[in-house]
This record gives C-alpha cells, sequence and structure tokens, in this order.
C-alpha cells in the first residue's frame, strides 16, 4: 500500500486538525501514514503552495479553517485539483449557527488561547497553594505578588482569590517572635502588599476561630493586648518595606482582592 499522507492545515497551530486526523487513523490497520500539520496558513499564497504538495504527495487535506476568505480559497483550489479536503469544523459550527442563530467570530486560535489561560490559572493556583502561609520563601522573588500580615488578616484565601485571576502570589505570616524572611526586603515593595485590620475585628474573629477548633476563646491568640503588640510589630515591618498596606477590617475578600487587582495592574504587574 503507498503511503497516507494527511496534511493538517490550519489558521492558527493545527494542532486540532492533527489530533482529528490521528484519532480516524487509529481506526485503520495502517502502518504507513504520514501527517504534516501546516500552521497560521491566513493567505491565499500558502494555501497554493499546500495545494501543490498535496498533489505531490497524492495526499488528503483535513482543515481547521475559521477564516471565510481562506477557508472557501481552499475549498475551491482542492476541488480544482480533485483533491481531498475535509472541513472538520463547519460541519458542528453550521448547526448551532443555524439552531441558536449564532454568529462565528472567524477568530483563530481561540482554543489554544483558552488553553493557556486554563493552564496559567491551574499553575497560580499549585502556586499560591505551595507558598502559602510561609510554607516556603523560595516562591517571594517569583512571584507576582506577596502578601503579609498577621494570623487572620485573610492572606489564603486572598491569594486563591487572585490565583483565580491567574496571579502567583506567595503569602507570609508576621509574628513578633520570628524575623520575616530576608527575601521580603530584597524584592520590589510594589511587589508586597500588607494587610492590616482593626484589633477589635480580630478579637473577634480568632475567639471565633479558637471556638472552631474546641479551645477556649481566652487564650493568648485573642488576647487583645497580644492582637495589639502583633499588629504594631507588622505595621513597623510594612513601614520598612514602603510596601503598600490596605485595612481588611470591613471589606469583603473581593473588595480586598480587587484593590489589590487594581494596584497589580498600575504597578505593570501583568
Amino acid at each position: 500500500m503507498q503511503k497516507l499522507n494527511i496534511l493538517a492545515v490550519s489558521d492558527s497551530i493545527g494542532e486540532t486538525a492533527e489530533q482529528i486526523s490521528r484519532a480516524v487513523l487509529r481506526q485503520f490497520d495502517v502502518d504507513n501514514q504520514n501527517i504534516i500539520r501546516f500552521s497560521h496558513t491566513d493567505d491565499k499564497e500558502k494555501i497554493d503552495n499546500i495545494i501543490k504538495e498535496a498533489q505531490r504527495l497524492n495526499a488528503v487535506i483535513v482543515f481547521t479553517i475559521v477564516i471565510n476568505e481562506i477557508k472557501n480559497y481552499l475549498i475551491e483550489k482542492a476541488k480544482e485539483k480533485n483533491i481531498i479536503a475535509i472541513d472538520v469544523i463547519t460541519p458542528l459550527m453550521n448547526p448551532l449557527m443555524e439552531h441558536f442563530g449564532l454568529k462565528p467570530k472567524e477568530s483563530p486560535g481561540l482554543l489554544r488561547e483558552m488553553d493557556e489561560r486554563y493552564f496559567k490559572r491551574v499553575e497560580a493556583i499549585e502556586f499560591a497553594v505551595k507558598y502559602d502561609d510561609g510554607k516556603s520563601t523560595k516562591g517571594i522573588k517569583e512571584a507576582d505578588v506577596v502578601i503579609i500580615g498577621i494570623s487572620r488578616t485573610s492572606k489564603t484565601p486572598l491569594s486563591m482569590y487572585l490565583a483565580n485571576k491567574n496571579i502567583k502570589v506567595a503569602n507570609f505570616p508576621i509574628v513578633p517572635e520570628v524575623e520575616p524572611p530576608e527575601e521580603i526586603f530584597q524584592i520590589n515593595p510594589k511587589k508586597i502588599v500588607g494587610l492590616t485590620a482593626e484589633p477589635e475585628h480580630l478579637n473577634r474573629i480568632r475567639k471565633e476561630r479558637l471556638k472552631a477548633l474546641g479551645l477556649k476563646d481566652n487564650a493568648s491568640y485573642a488576647n487583645m493586648n497580644r492582637i495589639i503588640e502583633e499588629l504594631e510589630y507588622s505595621i513597623n515591618i510594612m513601614k520598612k518595606i514602603g510596601c503598600k498596606t490596605i485595612d481588611i477590617s470591613d471589606k469583603a475578600i473581593e473588595e480586598t482582592a480587587g484593590i489589590i487587582l487594581n494596584w497589580y495592574k498600575e504597578n505593570n504587574y501583568k
């Protein structure tokens, strides 16, 4: 049997056309096969070259082209040269257009862009988990944003919220008995956000936390003097760093995250 050649053609990177071709070929017992990918096919000259290559190899063309002008040109030229050209997108797209009254964007590469955003978000979430609550200082220099603050200032939920916005966040607790990591003072202070709160707010939250753990709410963790001591220490650290500070006392997570996101964009950390 002669070699089975397929040209996977796309106005994006061509991965979909290639993968569909491979999936179909698995249904046949054919060893002598070859799939050649042609990416970013967005002008007629490229189509002409692909048609010539299909003639030379006696190949079948499988394509995912969404730009109508280029798609129609390929179909026309393939028909002229008696080349089989299989459109794997339009047969699904047309019924959706007719049934739902939709209009296609005709924009190549949307699936790839979506995948890239998805994987970037997953990466940011994994980063936030890895560098949550001071687990490691290694991520400080790699982070887009570093959040610092004393216990119960919403560092972790903010980190996860921002991670879902594709921002890599490391967060570190500020404790009077422990020196902050050196890396905090080595990076651009505009990458750091310090969280503070009113003592009464933290007192209330910490008491609730102790109750949830089945502990008495009169532990030093929720003691007002201890909270004030921690706040004063953390504020001094933040002043030393010269970073942005946010009082989270009367703010929802979304509101605080919005402030951080706006600040982040203003400082060109995109």
